[in-house]
């Protein structure tokens, strides 16, 4: 299957997302790694997630929402089905 869109998708967070997520970022390598980080290198290594990983994560959450409808839809009639009354 083909994007409607011809351009790569672009993925964008909200300031308020971008600036949580630089916080967590922070937090990790300062508490796990023993390093901290500039305010530059955040954005540098938050640029290159979103660019490496947006995507694949975005794709498979497509993936995960139409198996989980099309689950839903496949079990329509067996959940909804009325038999007609014979009178």
């Amino acid at each position: 299957m083909t994007p409607a869109s011809t351009g790569p998708m672009k993925i964008r967070l909200s300031d308020e997302g971008r600036a949580r997520l630089a916080a967590q970022i922070h937090a990790l390598f300062r508490d796990e790694l023993d390093r901290e980080l500039s305010d530059f290198q955040l954005d540098r290594l938050l640029d290159f997630f979103i660019q490496h990983l947006g995507a694949p994560v975005y794709n498979q959450a497509i993936q995960d929402a139409r198996g989980f409808f099309q689950e839903k839809l496949d079990d329509l009639e067996g959940e909804f089905y009325e038999p007609l009354s014979t009178d």
